[in-house]
């Protein structure tokens, strides 16, 4: 099997800072400090401008470490670790730990199981956790998937229980709730504008320096370049897609690392990609997956009956459908002037969807 990675240049994954107009920044913005490091298998980035911005960055690499340590699934010293070798017994955990999962239930829960925290021994069966990609026999996978199910995950207090032969990962909701945990911490410290980078979950706080919107090129998963500019302040952006994680199995055919908790395959429903602009990371990144799994239609019934959120649906013939709230905030790159961009209302239109 071949696994296919795209190579990133600057910046990862779907999202591109564009730096361009982040001189002349004003007087109160104070110094500027930047920071690149690895954690939580992923490169992060982060420059903010503030009082004590060289310190804040240490205090935020601190935290991004703190909380690997506590979520990873190969770490024996994890919460996540000891839950997934307790074989059924209660295993308490960090106030850290307690409230990422408690959320990742309940998002869980509002998206009908489209975002699964249990879905990881599927995600091994593909060799997505190992590299080492295959496609399961299918009557393997059926068997892994009596073991899926957010439901029989118990939660009380600080206390977990996961029965024997099911295992959590929290990947799904980890870098976006660790970008409002880090945001968190830069702000406390005097932080007033700020970009952070965790793998391509992008969280931005305020303005850039000069006071007007950071500029965020959304990538074209079919190519190497970008399909538009978002223009946007203090908001996380983050965008899934099977493009970023793939390989080609021996039938020649394309499988992406995003798998339907119903079947335990690999995603597919005519979206590309999945972009998603809230205020929290956390809420950015579970919705970026679960959307994803739920395809065009499904997903925008969702952003109905919620909209704490905006979103862009890029669809594998290259439709862009975006909600209302993101209608003046994109912009088309001048190469993309041809591409079909339709607006997501409040009220449906399913011709127009």
């Amino acid at each position: 099997m071949k696994l296919v990675k795209r190579q990133r240049m600057l910046i990862f994954l779907a999202f591109s800072l564009l730096l361009s107009g982040c001189a002349g920044q004003g007087d109160d913005a104070g110094d500027a400090a930047g920071t690149r490091f690895f954690r939580m298998d992923t490169d992060i980035s982060i420059t903010a401008y503030g009082r004590n911005a060289e310190e804040a960055l240490t205090d935020a690499q601190s935290k991004v470490a703190e909380l690997e340590k506590f979520w990873s699934v190969t770490d024996e010293n994890s919460d996540i670790y000891a839950i997934n070798h307790s074989q059924g017994s209660p295993v308490n955990v960090s106030e850290e730990t307690e409230k990422i999962l408690s959320f990742a239930l309940d998002m869980a829960k509002q998206t009908d199981g489209a975002l699964e925290p249990t879905i990881y021994p599927a995600l091994t069966a593909w060799g997505f956790t190992t590299g080492e990609n295959r496609i399961p026999d299918k009557s393997k996978l059926e068997e892994i998937l009596k073991n899926v199910g957010y439901g029989n995950v118990h939660l009380s207090g600080n206390e977990v229980t996961l029965p024997d032969g099911m295992e959590l990962d929290l990947g799904a909701v980890g870098k976006g709730f660790a970008a409002d945990e880090v945001s968190k911490v830069l702000k406390q410290a005097g932080v007033i504008s700020a970009l952070l980078d965790l793998g391509g979950n992008i969280q931005l706080i305020g303005t850039k320096p000069d006071g007007t919107d950071w500029k965020i090129g959304l990538r074209d998963p079919f190519g190497e370049s970008y399909m538009g500019v978002l223009s946007i302040s203090d908001r996380a952006v983050v965008t899934s897609g099977n493009y970023e994680r793939f390989f080609i199995g021996e039938d020649g055919k394309q499988y992406g690392h995003i798998l339907d908790p119903a079947t335990g395959y690999p995603a597919e429903n005519g979206l590309a990609s999945v972009t998603v602009v809230a205020e929290e990371g956390k809420l950015c990144d579970a919705l970026s997956t679960s959307l994803f799994v739920m395809g065009q239609e499904k997903a925008a019934d969702y952003w109905r009956e919620n909209q704490n959120f905006d979103m862009i649906l890029l669809t594998e013939k290259g439709e862009i459908y975006l909600t209302e709230g993101l209608a003046d905030k994109f912009e088309l790159e001048p190469d993309y002037g041809d591409v079909k961009v339709e607006r997501i209302t409040k009220t449906a239109d399913r011709k127009g969807e």
